[in-house]
This record gives structure tokens, sequence and C-alpha cells, in this order.
């Protein structure tokens, strides 16, 4: 046996095992008598209501306690003595009147503490104790009129005991404990929730507490300790969170593995789903159904399914044309899974099959993506600026292969348009407080995702007319070898065809 078939041998005996030929479903449970509460009495899943879900030392699923604790100690460490942070829940969003989205709690705010509950906030102090610091929680607590419509409400005794608080108290007095703390602290570092404007977020510091206030009559209460956040002491806490979100702990890489693991399969089932004359919307539905069956909460962003010429388009989301044969579609979807993104893109032939344009194409950009992969270590000292420097210099030299005539800004005007790659956590773009010149770092998960679209233009080769190709990963940095999260999802050449074609033994469902 040849090398290659060797290699792709053993490439399609991992997707099986990878995959398997068993429905899995991320709740199954063996034991549906085993005492669980039900309903639950607390704001979340806990492993008292849920041990179908959480482990008994996880505060949230794969996400042990004792993760929330250094967290909060490393952040407490890092900053000046005196110092106060003041961190806050996301609020309700609302689709229209009192119809609301499904609730997800602010990225800072959750990484910091596990606690799932709107109108909710924490307070940490800076101390000279062992532990370092004093956490107060603040939250709704018991309500039984309001848990009979909405469900049950964390107490304050569980809250302190189950999230390692000192202390607990009713969000109602957030404002005024606070105001003292403020004034007994030199250094307060706090975010306020952003609004977004034609120019991007844009902080407003009178926002921090209007959505947790009343609605009537302690304005002017809450208007004084808005106002005294915007003095000389108050400092960002965003950056500060950020640096410890950079590098994900061996239990955010499980999880950020898992959440990876559902979509790549998700990714490779849809592959064999689709077929010439369905609609992108279909894809786009079968996508989601799945990732949900498999217990993710939700997709990570609005899905791009991209047949023939829209995938020129790189954020198109509209997903309302049909498929048609011998086209391509690029799927670019993840989910969403126990709080951690995943993003994954791959491009296959709707027929099953590439054409050779298609062919020769695809492994152009397969080659250079691979090969910046492999390049995602710390050993290699390179930043995501030197990165994307790099994918800019291989693609040109894969598209000088196939016979483009590359000049002036062709490549990253037109054919390449976009960055190679960002960080991903919690959020699916964890970059707004990101260097992107700072040499990648042993624990960092980053996306790599070249890509090449080619407009119906007299400059490039007719055959490759209107063909859009990205090819996405997930990758953790590792100090001397990358490892792939996204590797469940198929991208080889004979991969791809054989999960389109139901060779690797795949099933749409």
């Amino acid at each position: 046996m040849s090398n290659f078939f060797r290699t792709v041998s053993t490439a399609r005996r991992a997707l099986l095992r990878t995959y398997g030929s068993r429905r899995r479903y991320a709740t199954e449970a063996t034991n549906l008598s085993d005492g669980s509460l039900k309903p639950s009495i607390y704001g979340q899943p806990l492993f008292q209501s849920h041990p179908h879900l959480l482990q008994p030392q996880d505060l949230t699923p794969g996400i042990p306690a004792e993760d929330y604790e250094l967290r909060r100690r490393q952040l407490m460490n890092g900053l000046p003595d005196n110092s106060l942070v003041v961190c806050v829940a996301a609020p309700i969003k609302y689709m229209s009147g009192k119809i609301f989205y499904k609730y997800r709690q602010a990225s800072d705010f959750w990484y910091l503490t596990g606690f799932e509950e709107p109108d909710s906030a924490i307070i940490l102090e800076k101390t000279s104790s062992s532990r370092g610091y004093r956490m107060t929680i603040f939250c709704s607590g018991k309500d039984s009129a309001k848990e009979k419509w909405e469900g049950a409400k964390t107490s304050l005794q569980d809250a302190a005991t189950i999230f390692r608080a000192d202390d607990a108290r009713p969000i109602d007095n957030f404002s005024s404990h606070l105001k003292s703390a403020m004034a007994a602290h030199t250094q307060v570092y706090v975010d306020v929730p952003h609004s977004h404007t034609r120019r991007g977020p844009r902080a407003s510091s009178k926002s921090i507490l209007k959505y947790l206030s009343p609605p009537s009559d302690a304005r002017s209460e809450y208007d004084f300790i808005v106002d005294s956040l915007s003095s000389a002491k108050r400092k960002p806490l965003a950056p500060q969170v950020a640096k410890l979100r950079a590098i994900k702990s061996g239990a955010e890489q499980g999880v950020m593995r898992a959440a990876a693991d559902i979509s790549g399969r998700v990714h490779a089932k849809t592959m064999r789903f689709t077929r010439p004359g369905i609609p992108e919307a279909a894809l786009a539905a079968h996508f989601e159904y799945l990732c949900a069956l498999s217990g993710a909460q939700r997709m990570a962003y609005v899905p791009v399914v991209a047949s023939g010429p829209n995938a020129l388009i790189i954020h198109y989301t509209s997903n309302n044309h049909l498929v048609r044969q011998d086209e391509m579609v690029l799927i670019d979807a993840g989910c969403e899974y126990n709080g951690y993104a995943s993003d994954i893109t791959r491009t296959y032939p709707a027929s099953g099959t590439f054409t050779p344009p298609q062919r020769e194409l695809y492994a152009a950009v397969l080659a250079a993506q691979k090969e910046l992969v492999a390049l995602c270590t710390e050993s290699a000292d390179l930043s995501l600026h030197a990165l994307h420097r790099l994918s800019c210099d291989y693609l040109r030299r894969e598209l000088k292969q196939l016979g483009f005539e590359l000049t002036g800004g062709d490549l990253e005007s037109m054919l390449y348009p976009h960055f190679l790659s960002h960080p991903i956590g919690i959020d699916l773009h964890e970059s707004s407080n990101f260097d992107r010149s700072q040499s990648l770092k042993a624990g960092m998960v980053v996306t790599i995702e070249p890509g090449i679209y080619v407009p119906p233009t007299a400059n490039f080769p007719k055959h490759y007319h209107n063909i859009g190709i990205r090819i996405e990963d997930e990758v953790l940095v590792g100090k001397t070898h990358p490892t792939v999260l996204s590797v469940a999802a198929p991208k080889e050449i004979v991969d791809v065809e054989g999960a389109c074609q139901g060779s690797l033994g795949l099933e749409a469902f």
C-alpha cells in the first residue's frame, strides 16, 4: 500500500472513531431515578440538580469551582493594593415588547463567577488575607411569586456557599454597598455595558447601573454613584480579565474541544445531507438542529451557508438561495457549548465530487492553511500579524502555481480581503484587548482561516471565477506542537468527498 493510501485509510479510520455509528446525546442518562432535584431550587444547573450535566467538582459544566477561585485570585494578585473590582451581569435583552431572547451572561462576569442569573453583580476587595480578596455577590434571591413564572432563583445563602462568596446580599443593596466600598479604595476597576455606535462599541459611564436600578425613585442616588465612577481612580477592568482569559486552563481546553467536536461532527453530517436543489436555509437548519441535539446551548454566531458565488461574500448570512449542481458550499458555523464558542469553516462540493478547478483551488488553500497551523507554537515566536503576513506569502505562491498573475494589491484587496486569525474562547472573537503583535503563547486558542474568493473579472483565470473557498480550524497553541481542536471536521479532499458521498460511514443525522 502506498504512503498516500495508507494515510487516507488511517484518516478514515480516525474519522469513523470520531463520529461513530450510533447517535449520541449529550444529555442521555442511564439512571432515570437518580433522586436529583426536580424542579431545581437553583437559578442554573448545578451538580445537585443536574448530575447528568456536571461532575461533583464542577461549578459550571466542565469547569471546576476551583478554576473560578483561581481566576479571581490571579486577577486580584495582579492589581495594586487597595483595589476594588466591580463586575455586573448582562441585562436581559428583548426582541420586542416583553418578548425576551434566551439569556446569555456577560462573558467577564461569567468567567469570574460562573453565576448565570441576570440582575446580579460582584464586588471584589483586595485584602492582605491568605485568599487575597473579599468577595460580595449581589443577586435577586428567592421570590416565590416571580419564580412561579420564571423558574427558580438561587437563594442568598446558597449563592454565598456555592459560589464561594464571603457575603451575599440582595441586588437592591448594590448601590449603597458600592458607594461605601468606592470611598474606601483608591483604585476602582470597572467596566460599563457597551452602547454601539456607527464607530463601534462605546461605553457610557452612566449606564453601569441603569439596567440594575429600579424604574423610579432612587434615580438621584444611582446618578451620584455613576458620576463618581468617572473620577481619576476609575480603571478599566476588561484588559485585566483579558490577560487571564487569553490562556486557557486544562478544563477550558477540554470544553473547547468538546464544542469543536460537536461542530466538527455536524459539519461532516451536513456535507452528507447536502444535495443540489436544497435550500441554503435547510442546511443552516440542519446544522443548528444537530448542534442542539448534541447538547449545545446556542449557535456561537449566525451561520454562513454560502453556495456558489455567494461564497464571495465573506459574511453571507442571508442563506436564502438554492444550491445548484456543480457548485461548492461554504459553511462557516459553530456552536456554543457550556460557555465556550467554536468556529469552523468548511467548503465542499454539493454534488459530492470536486470539479478540476474546484479541486485545484481548494488544494491551494489547504496547503497554505496546513503550513500556517503548523506554525501555531510558542517556540515559533510568531504573532497573529506575522502569521497573517505569511498567509499572504503562501497564498500568493500557491496562486502563482495555478496561473494567477497578481499585481499590486490584487491578493489583499480582492482575493483575500480578511485577516487570518482571531483568538476564541468564551467569546467568538476575544480580540478587543488582544495584541495582534504579541507572540503566541502556549494555552492560547486561535483560528486559522485563509481563504480565496475569485470574482468574475478578466484579470483572473476564468475557470476559477465565482469560486470562494475558506478553510478554518480552531488551534490550541502548544510549546512546540499545535493541537487542532476542530479535527472532527473533514478537510482533506479525499475525506471531504467521502463525507459527502457517505463512504466514511457517516449519515446525515
